[in-house]
């Protein structure tokens, strides 16, 4: 239902989108995250029509976002982060507007109108201008709109922002139950939601993807070889029978409090939380904690956009230098030198003539 082809969006000479390429099909939720200025927003207004590609093609259910422009955006249902309203209209005027805006004509128009209103919590404020409304059903209003003509293709950027967690709840069971049916793009700054909702990740970091999978294949990916912990009541000697376990790689022991713990590092594909359950059975070991250690989905995004500043600085330094805009260091400027001799002479002149006014006055 989306496309996306060695999409590539230029401003003047800087790339805010590079060379991204990715899918995403009918019944699938894909999470779209990004640090901030990732490329995240750039590449859903490239979708949605406001901005046109440098290079490259897209396409939304079929249609070419630049030849079948018309066709592709009125596929298209599209929440952007801080969503334009009518604030003198009321809720149930601006979604008529919007609904006939799509072309939905006659009866169909307040049918789907009342339905939205219900799919989306606004039976309350469905007679209230939008300009008194809270940021919360501002933000549920702007999605209604988005929803109301039924887009096969549906863009969300940050659709829960501003709601409280019994609305967010909600909206994400709403989004849920769209993505069974249609193709959803979904950015957020909320990475719970991600694993709540999504089926797949896409990771954008500086104009390009650098990771996309589903949330437990990203972690596996990058969590290297599993580790296992373990903590046990009393002072127990327990790192070298631990560490004879089958699979064990290395084992680390701590003890404080009144009790051992152990960080167990295990070859790759191995989980020995059962073996060492076995183990404190077998020596009557008072087993308190075992669980086994994994990434959360935020330790994943840190991993991949993390940037070692150091070298950031010294790679912007050789860029300027080797754009011609930063002078070499060995190099001294003859003309600086010179001007330095100009002011050093001048001012040894000046003091030769004060002292030799001084030493003329009787």
């Amino acid at each position: 239902m989306i496309e996306v082809q060695n999409l590539t969006k230029r401003f003047a000479a800087q790339a805010a989108v590079s060379d991204v390429t990715f899918s995403v099909r009918q019944g699938e939720i894909v999470g779209f995250l990004g640090p901030n200025g990732a490329g995240k927003t750039t590449t859903m207004r490239v979708l949605t029509g406001f901005l046109p590609p440098s290079e490259g093609r897209a396409s939304v259910a079929g249609y070419d976002i630049v030849a079948q422009s018309r066709q592709a955006r009125a596929n298209l249902g599209y929440l952007p982060e801080s969503a334009a309203l009518y604030g003198e209209m009321r809720v149930r005027e601006y979604l008529a507007y919007r609904a006939r805006l799509e072309g939905l004509v006659g009866p169909g128009v307040k049918t789907r109108v009342d339905e939205i209103i219900g799919r989306c919590l606004l039976e309350e404020v469905a007679d209230r201008k939008v300009e008194n409304l809270s940021r919360g059903y501002r933000q549920r209003a702007a999605l209604a709109g988005a929803l109301v003509h039924r887009p096969p293709v549906l863009i969300l950027d940050e659709p829960t922002v501003g709601l409280d967690p019994a609305q967010i709840i909600k909206i994400r069971e709403m989004i849920r139950s769209l993505g069974r049916e249609r193709a959803v793009l979904l950015s957020t700054h909320i990475l719970p939601e991600v694993d709540a909702v999504c089926d797949r990740v896409l990771i954008i970091d500086r104009g390009r993807i650098v990771a996309e999978g589903t949330p437990q294949e990203l972690r596996r990916r990058l969590a290297g070889r599993p580790v296992v912990r373990a903590a046990f009541k009393g002072d127990v000697a327990v790192r070298e029978a631990v560490g004879a376990l089958a699979g064990a790689v290395a084992v680390e022991e701590t003890s404080g409090d009144g009790e051992t713990r152990v960080r167990v590092e295990c070859s790759e594909g191995t989980d020995l939380s059962e073996e060492v359950f076995h183990l404190a059975v077998a020596r009557g070991w008072v087993l308190r904690e075992l669980t086994r250690e994994g990434l959360s989905l935020e330790d994943v995004f840190v991993r991949l956009t993390r940037h070692d500043e150091t070298s950031a600085s010294a790679e912007a330094t050789a860029d300027k230098a080797a754009s011609g805009n930063a002078p070499a260091p060995e190099e001294a400027d003859p003309s600086a030198e010179s001007a330095s001799a100009e002011v050093t002479a001048d001012k040894a002149s000046a003091e030769a003539e004060a002292e030799a006014e001084a030493k003329a006055e009787p």
